[in-house]
């Protein structure tokens, strides 16, 4: 090694824990190497989120002019999949297979399951699309098989996420598994900013065809990543053990009454609720408002969606570093809330004025807010989660943020459809009614949320740990 070499490795080694987020989640038993394999789970599931919520809804409302209430309730269609996610959680804790494992067997489930949906999608784009009209499809039978394909891959997502980190977690060290599960988020953040750039490039001249391409080519991306993300991470339990009754695991019931009791989970669960969705409400209408409001074509409002990962990926890193040095959860929590409202008040002023850049500073700004939001969530989840019960910790978390965010998406639809009839102000066009009216209650939503979470403000972890019954 060179001196230039050895220099360039002495400034990694003292600088490098500092500037990247997480990187000191790593330890002797699990490499950083080995930590960003596993994270391309959830680099998947950035992928599969910006299709659905970025790109297929903007094409859907505006090339395909599907209603977007009807889209609205298509992409808030995994919110039925959704609850159960604190389910799953709780069964990959407990699960043995015949191979030994836990939590490989539920990833690749949920591979399958999204691999299944994006297969079956660029047909049902078909349909709707009426490319294939000379075969007399009906209409319902599009919408049909592209509420299917679309339920599948949300399925596919709620199921390698949440065992996925808790995977993560498994492999830590218990006083690096909050690090390691952001590490995992911050994945997700990167994968969906990758997606978008990428999907912006291909889709720049739209047709029909290189969306098709688009969809085939995530589905074959996502069971490649999956496979090498889960190749060698988990042990298999030795065989002679395997042979050996099992003490019974407690009912799910059992584990739920023992985590809800914990350190205020429930206000938590509320507050978790009320903010994921007030930031969501608007993630199917912030690239069919660029369209239809500010003018924007495919592969610029494609390019939104990388702003709003850049947005919550710099959240996010802020919330490590604060976090890191023993900082507050809550009041991270409460950080993310606050700077959503002006972030939203930015994307309403932007019509008006016809302000491209306003628009694009105020998503700027709601990524932001979603990052610290989303990291002091999570990370008070993980600090009060049962000793043995990572999985049911996680999946409570994911399945109110899934659950919250789809009825997000559908509400933001419908009220988008309704809203439009409404007269709000002559400065700018009818169509704009229904996504103000959006905006407004999302800063309301966090209103509500903030005031919430005063309560936990005013404790410190510990006291708020032993006043807790």
């Amino acid at each position: 090694m060179n001196r230039f070499d050895r220099k360039l490795m002495d400034i990694w080694m003292r600088w490098g824990k500092k500037v990247l987020p997480f990187a000191d989640a790593a330890s002797d038993d699990l490499p950083l190497s080995r930590l960003l394999r596993l994270s391309l789970i959830q680099f998947s599931v950035g992928i599969s989120l910006t299709l659905l919520v970025g790109t297929l809804n903007r094409v859907m409302i505006v090339e395909l002019e599907v209603a977007s209430t009807i889209v609205g309730v298509m992409l808030a269609l995994p919110l039925l999949f959704a609850p159960f996610r604190a389910l799953i959680g709780f069964r990959s804790d407990v699960h043995q297979s015949a191979l030994g494992w836990r939590r490989v067997p539920y990833i690749y489930r949920g591979t399958m399951l999204q691999f299944g949906g994006l297969a079956v999608m660029p047909f049902a784009l078909l349909v709707l699309a009426g490319e294939l009209q000379s075969a007399d499809w009906p209409v319902w039978f599009g919408q049909g098989s592209a509420a299917i394909a679309i339920l599948l891959v949300g399925a596919g997502v709620h199921i390698t996420q949440t065992v996925g980190l808790a995977l993560a977690t498994d492999l830590a060290r218990e006083d690096q598994q909050a690090n390691v599960v952001g590490l995992m988020y911050v994945s997700l953040l990167v994968g969906s900013i990758v997606a978008a750039l990428a999907f912006g490039a291909f889709l720049a001249d739209f047709t029909p065809g290189r969306l098709i391409q688009v969809i085939q080519a995530c589905a074959v991306i996502t069971i490649a990543l999956n496979f090498v993300a889960t190749w060698k991470q988990e042990a298999r339990t030795p065989a002679h053990l395997m042979k050996e009754a099992p003490p019974p695991p407690p009912t799910f019931k059992q584990s739920w009454d023992m985590f809800i009791v914990q350190g205020y989970a429930m206000r938590r669960l509320i507050i978790i609720g009320f903010g994921t969705l007030a930031f969501t409400m608007s993630d199917v209408l912030l690239e069919p408002y660029g369209g239809q409001v500010l003018g924007m074509g495919v592969g610029t409002t494609t390019k939104l969606t990388a702003i709003f990962a850049g947005g919550s990926l710099v959240g996010f890193a802020m919330a490590s570093q604060i976090l890191s040095r023993g900082g507050d959860p809550m009041t991270m929590t409460a950080t993310g809330a606050l700077m959503g409202l002006p972030g939203f008040a930015l994307v309403i002023a932007a019509a008006p004025s016809q302000a491209a850049q306003l628009f694009s500073v105020g998503v700027l700004l709601i990524g932001c807010g979603a990052g610290l939001f989303g990291h002091g969530t999570l990370t008070a989840t993980m600090r009060h989660a049962p000793k043995g019960q990572v999985g049911m910790a996680l999946g409570a978390w994911g399945a109110v943020q899934a659950t919250a965010a789809g009825v997000g998406a559908a509400l933001g639809g419908v009220l988008r459809d309704v809203g439009r009839d409404i007269i709000l102000s002559e400065a700018w066009p009818p169509v704009t009614n229904g996504y103000i009216i959006v905006y407004a209650l999302e800063i309301i939503l966090l209103i509500i949320a903030l005031a919430i979470m005063v309560p936990l403000l005013r404790r410190t972890p510990a006291k708020a740990e032993i006043a807790q019954p």
